[in-house]
Protein backbone atom coordinates (compact mmCIF):
# COMPACT_ATOMS: atom_id res chain seq x y z
CA UNK A 1 0.00 0.00 0.00
CA UNK A 2 1.18 3.69 -0.64
CA UNK A 3 0.71 6.91 0.60
CA UNK A 4 1.16 9.35 -2.81
CA UNK A 5 0.79 12.13 -1.60
CA UNK A 6 4.15 12.46 -0.14
CA UNK A 7 5.81 9.42 -2.16
CA UNK A 8 5.21 7.14 1.36
CA UNK A 9 4.04 4.04 1.46
CA UNK A 10 3.86 0.90 4.37
CA UNK A 11 5.15 -1.98 5.52
CA UNK A 12 3.42 -4.48 7.63
CA UNK A 13 -0.26 -4.86 8.89
CA UNK A 14 -2.43 -3.18 12.00
CA UNK A 15 -3.46 -5.60 14.13
CA UNK A 16 -6.95 -6.36 14.37
CA UNK A 17 -7.53 -4.60 18.05
CA UNK A 18 -9.80 -2.05 19.12
CA UNK A 19 -7.38 -0.76 21.32
CA UNK A 20 -3.65 -0.15 21.65
CA UNK A 21 -1.10 2.48 22.08
CA UNK A 22 0.91 2.89 18.95
CA UNK A 23 4.53 4.23 19.21
CA UNK A 24 5.65 5.82 16.47
CA UNK A 25 9.34 6.58 16.80
CA UNK A 26 11.71 8.23 15.70
CA UNK A 27 10.59 11.67 16.04
CA UNK A 28 12.96 14.40 14.67
CA UNK A 29 10.84 16.51 12.29
CA UNK A 30 7.35 18.29 11.91
CA UNK A 31 6.96 16.10 8.66
CA UNK A 32 6.32 13.14 11.22
CA UNK A 33 3.11 14.58 11.85
CA UNK A 34 1.86 14.40 8.47
CA UNK A 35 3.46 11.54 7.67
CA UNK A 36 2.20 9.62 10.44
CA UNK A 37 -1.43 11.63 9.47
CA UNK A 38 -1.86 10.72 6.11
CA UNK A 39 -1.10 6.76 7.24
CA UNK A 40 -3.78 6.67 9.61
CA UNK A 41 -6.27 8.46 7.13
CA UNK A 42 -5.22 5.63 4.54
CA UNK A 43 -5.54 2.91 7.02
CA UNK A 44 -8.52 4.62 8.79
CA UNK A 45 -7.10 4.22 12.01
CA UNK A 46 -8.87 7.40 13.77
CA UNK A 47 -5.78 7.36 16.49
CA UNK A 48 -5.50 9.75 18.47
CA UNK A 49 -2.42 11.62 19.80
CA UNK A 50 -1.23 13.63 22.50
CA UNK A 51 0.68 16.45 21.89
CA UNK A 52 2.07 19.74 24.15
CA UNK A 53 -0.55 21.68 24.82
CA UNK A 54 1.10 24.74 23.45
CA UNK A 55 0.48 23.97 19.49
CA UNK A 56 -3.57 24.15 20.48
CA UNK A 57 -4.00 27.11 19.69
CA UNK A 58 -5.86 29.45 16.74
CA UNK A 59 -5.60 28.86 14.21
CA UNK A 60 -4.25 24.83 14.19
CA UNK A 61 -6.52 24.09 17.28
CA UNK A 62 -9.99 22.86 15.88
CA UNK A 63 -8.22 20.98 13.06
CA UNK A 64 -6.14 19.11 15.63
CA UNK A 65 -8.50 18.22 17.97
CA UNK A 66 -10.92 16.65 15.13
CA UNK A 67 -7.98 14.47 14.21
CA UNK A 68 -8.01 13.36 17.79
CA UNK A 69 -5.32 15.26 19.57
CA UNK A 70 -5.23 15.30 23.07
CA UNK A 71 -3.24 18.68 24.93
CA UNK A 72 -1.22 17.60 27.43
CA UNK A 73 0.98 19.63 30.00
CA UNK A 74 4.26 17.77 30.39
CA UNK A 75 5.05 18.68 33.64
CA UNK A 76 2.20 16.38 34.91
CA UNK A 77 2.91 13.48 33.39
CA UNK A 78 1.51 11.21 36.08
CA UNK A 79 -1.73 12.77 35.78
CA UNK A 80 -1.85 11.90 31.86
CA UNK A 81 -1.09 8.32 32.50
CA UNK A 82 -4.11 8.01 35.00
CA UNK A 83 -6.40 10.08 32.85
CA UNK A 84 -5.33 8.26 29.40
CA UNK A 85 -5.96 4.40 31.66
CA UNK A 86 -9.44 5.42 32.55
CA UNK A 87 -10.21 7.24 29.16
CA UNK A 88 -9.12 3.63 27.75
CA UNK A 89 -12.12 1.89 30.20
CA UNK A 90 -15.01 4.62 29.05
CA UNK A 91 -14.03 3.52 25.44
CA UNK A 92 -15.20 0.46 23.18
CA UNK A 93 -12.18 2.08 20.98
CA UNK A 94 -9.63 3.80 21.16
CA UNK A 95 -6.06 3.65 19.47
CA UNK A 96 -3.85 6.19 20.58
CA UNK A 97 -0.41 7.34 18.81
CA UNK A 98 2.85 8.72 20.74
CA UNK A 99 5.93 9.83 20.43
CA UNK A 100 8.11 8.11 22.81
CA UNK A 101 10.88 10.85 22.77
CA UNK A 102 8.03 13.27 23.79
CA UNK A 103 10.22 16.03 21.30
CA UNK A 104 11.87 16.65 17.82
CA UNK A 105 15.24 17.26 19.49
CA UNK A 106 17.77 14.39 20.75
CA UNK A 107 16.85 12.81 24.10
CA UNK A 108 19.42 10.44 26.15
CA UNK A 109 15.87 8.54 27.70
CA UNK A 110 12.42 8.25 26.27
CA UNK A 111 9.36 8.63 28.51
CA UNK A 112 7.84 5.58 29.57
CA UNK A 113 4.18 6.75 29.99
CA UNK A 114 2.89 4.89 27.04
CA UNK A 115 3.94 1.81 28.52
CA UNK A 116 2.73 2.77 31.84
CA UNK A 117 -1.08 4.04 29.63
CA UNK A 118 -1.03 0.26 28.27
CA UNK A 119 0.18 -1.92 31.39
CA UNK A 120 -2.71 0.37 32.92
CA UNK A 121 -5.22 -0.67 30.64
CA UNK A 122 -4.47 -4.04 29.62
CA UNK A 123 -4.03 -2.87 25.84
CA UNK A 124 -1.13 -3.89 23.35
CA UNK A 125 1.69 -1.32 22.41
CA UNK A 126 2.25 -2.01 18.77
CA UNK A 127 5.18 -0.29 17.70
CA UNK A 128 5.75 1.84 14.18
CA UNK A 129 8.63 3.16 12.71
CA UNK A 130 9.10 6.25 9.92
CA UNK A 131 12.41 4.95 8.05
CA UNK A 132 12.89 8.35 5.99
CA UNK A 133 15.77 6.50 4.01
CA UNK A 134 13.21 4.23 2.57
CA UNK A 135 10.40 6.40 2.61
CA UNK A 136 8.50 3.77 4.34
CA UNK A 137 6.07 3.72 7.57
CA UNK A 138 6.72 0.29 9.16
CA UNK A 139 4.02 -1.38 11.05
CA UNK A 140 6.39 -3.78 13.86
CA UNK A 141 5.66 -6.59 15.87
CA UNK A 142 2.52 -5.89 18.82
CA UNK A 143 4.10 -6.08 22.76
CA UNK A 144 2.26 -6.57 25.74
CA UNK A 145 3.89 -4.99 28.29
CA UNK A 146 5.29 -7.23 30.65
CA UNK A 147 6.07 -6.68 34.14
CA UNK A 148 9.71 -5.33 33.92
CA UNK A 149 9.87 -1.70 32.04
CA UNK A 150 13.50 -1.95 31.55
CA UNK A 151 12.99 -5.30 29.26
CA UNK A 152 10.12 -4.21 27.09
CA UNK A 153 12.13 -0.74 26.68
CA UNK A 154 14.98 -2.48 25.48
CA UNK A 155 12.86 -4.52 22.91
CA UNK A 156 11.04 -1.51 22.21
CA UNK A 157 14.21 0.77 21.47
CA UNK A 158 15.60 -2.39 19.52
CA UNK A 159 13.08 -2.73 16.69
CA UNK A 160 14.35 1.07 16.32
CA UNK A 161 17.46 0.90 15.92
CA UNK A 162 17.92 0.29 11.93
CA UNK A 163 15.34 2.72 10.96
CA UNK A 164 16.28 6.31 9.96
CA UNK A 165 15.17 9.29 11.24
CA UNK A 166 14.52 12.16 9.34
CA UNK A 167 17.63 13.95 11.21
CA UNK A 168 19.45 11.40 12.25
CA UNK A 169 22.07 13.41 14.51
CA UNK A 170 18.49 13.39 17.01
CA UNK A 171 17.45 10.63 17.32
Amino acid sequence: MACYILRWRWEGAFPDVSKAIVVVAPHTSNWDFFIGLFVDLALDLKAGFLGKHSIFVWPVKRFLLWFGGIPVRRTTSEHVVQQMVEEFARRDKLVLAIAPEGTRKKVAEWRTGFWHIARGAQIPIVLVGLDYSRRVVSIGPTIAPSGSLEADMRAIRAYYGNITARHPSQF
